[in-house]
């Protein structure tokens, strides 16, 4: 089958196993990138190997149109910032691969809050592409357990893998799953992108509180202000104990290390910077 794909290197998995099955590409999109929350070297690499027309500007009807004429028989939506134009008047198929177990989690970017409200089970889904965010029916999922340590590396390893399992379904029996794709149903959520709010450590909550944000976040990082200086958190460790110190104080610090005193216990803060992930590149640096 003839197909262009919008693809961040994230989702390169979906690419590689279509590929595998001899899917034929003939267009990629992409978008721009913040190179935290996505990356499209590999994607823009991929375009060029091929000499792919690559597009890097949004999605237009008369790009659609053009697909058409391509003899494209299918739209793989694998990451995307922009809304797709009404595909239904020039292709067959349009389907998107979300990080989620639609219908709970429609939204950008719900891993970070799957890790917060401390979900034992997760999965990705594809569906087709519809209106209305990430609402289509559901072709097929791919779930997988989530351990109650797991940080947000983790669970972006883990979406990669059941990306390619679900990817492996998908290329191998789509007719069958696009003639029987099932609708969402009632009781899905929309999970809008998080606030700086969401990110900052309030260190009158518990120690295991605050580490489960810490590995929520990961590579975003945490912010926290202690002796009213505000700070970014990579990476913390902690326990539980009974102390007499306000929540917040810094307890002690060497070289780079902060022990800062929680709610119940004590945060042991190992990398840090005085500026946030969009500012600089390196952690610890004061």
């Amino acid at each position: 089958m003839r197909f262009a794909i919008t693809l961040s290197d994230r989702f390169k998995p979906v690419l590689d196993v279509f590929l595998q099955a001899g899917w034929q590409p003939v267009k990629v999109f992409c978008t721009p990138v913040d190179h935290r929350m996505h990356h499209n070297k590999m994607s823009v690499a991929f375009a060029e190997q091929r000499k792919l027309p690559l597009q890097l500007s949004p999605m237009r009807p008369q790009d659609l149109e053009e697909l058409a004429e391509l003899g494209c028989e299918a739209l793989l939506v694998g990451s995307y910032n922009w809304r797709i134009p009404d595909w239904k008047p020039y292709l067959k198929r349009a389907v998107n691969f979300h990080p989620s177990p639609l219908p709970m989690g429609r939204g950008p970017y719900p891993q970070v809050r799957a890790l917060l409200e401390g979900h034992r089970e997760w999965g990705c889904t594809c569906h087709k592409v519809s209106p209305e965010f990430d609402a289509g029916d559901i072709l097929a999922q791919e779930r997988f357990a989530l351990g109650e340590a797991d940080s947000h590396q983790m669970l972006d390893i883990k979406l990669q893998l059941a990306l390619h399992r679900l990817s492996h379904k998908l290329a191998d029996d789509f007719e069958r799953l696009w003639s029987g794709a099932r609708p969402q149903g009632e009781g899905g959520s929309y999970w809008p992108l998080w606030t700086d709010s969401d990110r900052m450590l309030d260190f009158n909550r518990t120690t295991a509180e605050l580490l489960r944000q810490v590995r929520a976040f990961g590579d975003f990082e945490c912010a926290a202000v202690v002796n009213n200086v505000t700070f970014f958190v990579h990476r913390a460790e902690g326990w539980s104990e009974t102390h007499g110190f306000a929540p917040g104080s810094l307890v002690y610090s060497q070289a780079e290390q902060l022990l800062v005193a929680t709610g119940d216990g004590m945060l042991l803060i190992s990398e840090w910077s005085l500026y946030g992930p969009d500012a600089v590149t390196g952690r610890g640096r004061r």
